[in-house]
């Protein structure tokens, strides 16, 4: 019995480790995160720390360490994690599902929904062929063009994925084989590399600028909530309107000047525009329900609270007005994989990292962060750790992946010397969304633009420290004055 058994292992069990996957698990990556995981579980439990706080920080750690590594998709690793909370009796059935429920996670939701009116009725391709029209005579008035139409999609659109991947992208990408700019004829250099540049880069700010621009602000909102800190988002526009324009506008003419084109007037491209836009004809129906139900969206956004409308509500109103008009079918929000996946994996992080601060491993863990920096003025020490936190984004592939495991603890610590709340919240924010492009893994947008080979990886990253630098030095100074101005830093 033990021969066969031994034979049935080796062909199947055993090969399957030596190809890294066993049935769609990565084994390398599992096995280490099993070591950590079994190693930390072993050891005592740290004093003043609550049992339940310390398993639970593990399985956090755990899951980071797998979102990193992914030796399962996003989700399933997600789920793995909160079934692991419920067998050790570490959170209850009701703590767990507790994030499912969270207001956040279904404004990101109902925003992929919508995100997909622009992309099925063309919506967004019609707005970047225009701004192209109208800017588009030289290559820097290109690339305003293409962030305009970035910007103005961000509040409605919570990922840069789908914002530079499904519509700007095949439109900068195509408009640069037009000029023969590419990788495979070594001209990448004449427009192609300085628009997928610029273009990205200038994302970064879009999504530090709105707080449904990426999944991972209300991931920062709602763990900012936990220590009783409400971040709005008129508040959040309000904020970053300011050092977002500023920067927004540097930025095309910074790379202009240390990336440039080599081709710096672009006369056909408004030509081109307007091929493209005559072929699409003139603003169908479903366009004009679209730009309508986005501008009541915005409107709502910035006045809901004032009539009691929240933003999920409204988010959830712009849904049902495209799915009444017919301008998505339900059937358009099961194909959304998008978010779905995201409904899954955020409000289990959700789930870990409010129960973390219930559980007081953040209380904790800010006691042993103060004793640190206690030596240090209350702005020395912000200014320090805002840094450690932009530049600590070098270390992850994922701006969720660095909020979800950093924002709570560097906000523990600002708020333990004291630093204004909500200034805090907000900082920290605007430092996960503006340091993502500082490589060509930073975020969920990185490898489609580096993935097109137009610019080399020390070019990108660079580039990347560059911009980085530059949006540090916009919001350090003008986001500072800004701020104290409209009575953040009180």
């Amino acid at each position: 019995m033990l021969k066969r058994t031994l034979d049935f292992i080796q062909p199947s069990f055993l090969s399957s480790i030596d190809s890294q996957s066993w049935q769609g698990i990565s084994i390398k990556p599992a096995l280490i995160i099993a070591a950590v995981f079994l190693g930390m579980w072993m050891l005592p439990v740290p004093a003043g720390l609550d049992p339940k706080a310390w398993k639970l920080f593990i399985i956090f750690l755990s899951t980071i360490l797998g979102i990193v590594l992914k030796p399962l998709p996003l989700g399933s690793w997600a789920l793995l994690s909160l079934c692991i909370c419920l067998l050790t009796n570490t959170l209850t059935t009701e703590q767990a599902m507790g994030g499912f429920g969270k207001g956040l996670v279904w404004l990101v939701v109902f925003a992929f929904f919508i995100s997909r009116g622009f992309i099925k009725t063309g919506l967004g391709a019609r707005l970047a062929y225009t701004f192209v029209k109208i800017f588009g005579r030289s290559s820097l008035g290109l690339s305003y063009g293409l962030v305009l139409t970035d910007v103005l999609l961000s509040p409605t659109i919570p990922s840069n994925t789908a914002r530079l991947g499904g519509v700007l992208f095949p439109i900068l990408t195509s408009l640069s084989e037009e000029y023969g700019s590419t990788p495979e004829k070594k001209t990448s250099r004449k427009i192609g590399a300085f628009l997928i540049m610029t273009v990205f880069q200038a994302d970064m700010v879009a999504c530090a600028m709105f707080l449904t621009a990426i999944a991972s602000n209300p991931l920062s909102v709602s763990i900012a909530a936990t220590f009783g800190i409400e971040l709005t988002w008129i508040g959040w526009v309000q904020a970053a309107i300011v050092p977002g324009i500023i920067n927004i506008l540097l930025i095309p003419i910074v790379l202009y000047y240390i990336f440039p084109p080599e081709l710096k007037k672009t006369p056909d491209a408004p030509k081109i525009a307007a091929e493209k836009l005559r072929e699409m004809g003139r603003l169908s129906l479903p366009e004009i329900i679209m730009v309508s139900t986005f501008g009541l969206l915005i409107v709502l956004w910035i006045c809901g609270n004032a009539i009691g409308i929240s933003a999920p509500a409204t988010a959830l109103l712009g849904i049902v007005l495209l799915l009444v008009t017919g301008v998505l079918k339900f059937d358009d929000l099961l194909a959304e994989k998008g978010a779905w996946t995201t409904l899954i994996w955020f409000s289990i992080l959700l789930t870990l990292a409010f129960s973390m601060t219930e559980l007081g491993f953040i209380a904790w863990l800010g006691c042993h962060i103060q004793t640190f920096i206690s030596p240090f003025s209350m702005w020395t020490a912000v200014g320090l750790m805002v840094g450690g936190f932009f530049f600590l984004h070098y270390f992850f592939a994922s701006t969720t992946v660095h909020v979800s495991s950093m924002y709570g603890m560097f906000l523990v610590a600002m708020l333990s010397i004291g630093a204004p709340p909500v200034f805090s919240a907000l900082v920290l924010s605007f430092a996960s969304c503006l340091s993502s492009g500082l490589t060509h893994y930073g975020t969920g947008a990185a490898p489609i633009y580096f993935g097109a080979n137009y610019i080399s990886v020390k070019e990108w990253c660079k580039l990347g420290f560059v911009c980085g630098v530059l949006s540090i030095a916009i919001w350090g100074t003008i986001g500072v004055g800004w701020w104290y101005s409209i009575g953040l830093l009180d």
